[in-house]
């Protein structure tokens, strides 16, 4: 049996819509191939940043009205993609949606862009809606990925993500474990602003910035990096626990010790576990003195494959997600979210 399917990404660093299409095929014995036949970002308008960026502060009755609304701005960026590569013959759309809030220890997470809407515009199936199950179920309704890590990558000893939060998925003791590690180009997207530039390309802002060893040790001793997995992090906890700690130092040094941090707490996962060989992807990849500070951390072997891969690793996993929701196998690993059992998770319209 095989699939054409549509991954939709957004991710919450707000650099844009990531739309693939990719190709799934299980063989004789049982394994999945897959290949990325097309795929293309499409990053946001300042306007559409903007309400993205504040919807969490938005009323109850706004944000019905933003998740309606940005359902038919992603079935139509759908229907360019399409329209782009003359496509036909798509099995079916699978959408993470954009997150707003994600708080599981309330037993709720919610992840914007109606599904209904992207079909009503491009009358394909479509999947979405992935996590709250999960979180209904008792986890962290996060890492998702993990089963496309298992399944589909199976060579690597770990995949790590470093996007707007860095996450990582590995096999310990038989079973896939995955949490986020920290908060990653969420805070330093948003100082490097502050500097006038979108991001900060290659670490140089970091590079050339001086660390503020007191800010260093105070951001490694938070909480959260001393909890045992399951455990997930979403932008509510940045405000309250590493925005407030950063409120008096200038953007330089802010992101001279936050890259640090960031590759300090990394690199710890990498040698705690043991990792031997990780597959890196996500934006963070493109951060060159971010990747050197790790690997000067630790001796596990760093991998980093072709750009569409570092680009389109997680829409081309939530299209996976979504040949699984199809099949109804399960799509969503217990051991990785904390959730009672492994399940199959997706709205199906």
């Amino acid at each position: 049996m095989n699939f054409h399917a549509l991954g939709l990404m957004s991710g919450t660093s707000l650099d844009g819509l990531d739309i693939c299409h990719a190709f799934f095929e299980k063989n004789e014995v049982g394994k999945w191939n897959f290949k990325i036949l097309n795929a293309a970002t499409f990053p946001y308008s300042e306007k559409w940043e903007n309400k993205l960026r504040n919807a969490i502060y938005l009323s109850a009755e706004e944000i019905f009205e933003l998740n309606s609304e940005y359902g038919f701005y992603l079935g139509q960026k759908v229907k360019e993609f399409i329209q782009k590569y003359s496509l036909e013959n798509i099995d079916f759309i699978a959408s993470h949606g954009h997150t707003v809030f994600h708080q599981p220890q309330k037993k709720f997470t919610v992840q914007i862009g109606d599904g209904r809407a992207i079909k009503l515009l491009t009358t394909i199936p479509v999947i979405y809606d992935f996590r709250s199950q999960d979180v209904l179920m008792g986890g962290n309704g996060a890492p998702l990925v993990p089963i496309g890590d298992e399944l589909l990558f199976s060579e690597f000893d770990a995949c790590l993500n470093i996007g707007g939060f860095s996450n990582i998925s590995f096999k310990e003791n038989g079973k896939r474990i995955a949490f986020d590690i920290c908060p990653v180009n969420i805070v330093l997207n948003h100082f490097a602003k502050q500097l006038g530039k979108e991001y900060d390309e290659n670490g140089n802002f970091a590079r050339n910035g001086i660390i503020n060893d007191k800010l260093l040790s105070t951001l490694n001793s938070i909480e959260y990096y001393h909890q045992n997995p399951p455990k997930s992090l979403g932008m509510e906890w940045v405000s309250e626990h590493i925005l407030p700690e950063l409120k008096n130092e200038n953007p330089a040094t802010i992101l001279a010790t936050f890259t640090e941090h960031a590759a300090t707490q990394i690199a710890h996962i990498f040698n705690q576990y043991q990792i031997k060989k990780v597959l890196f992807t996500g934006g963070g990849t493109y951060n060159s003195h971010l990747v050197e500070s790790i690997k000067n951390k630790t001796e596990t072997e760093i991998i980093i494959q072709e750009k569409e891969l570092i680009d389109f690793k997680e829409a081309l996993i939530f299209a996976f997600m979504g040949v699984l929701r199809m099949r109804n196998d399960n799509n969503v690993l217990s051991s990785a979210t904390g959730s009672s059992h492994d399940h199959c998770s997706g709205i199906l319209v």
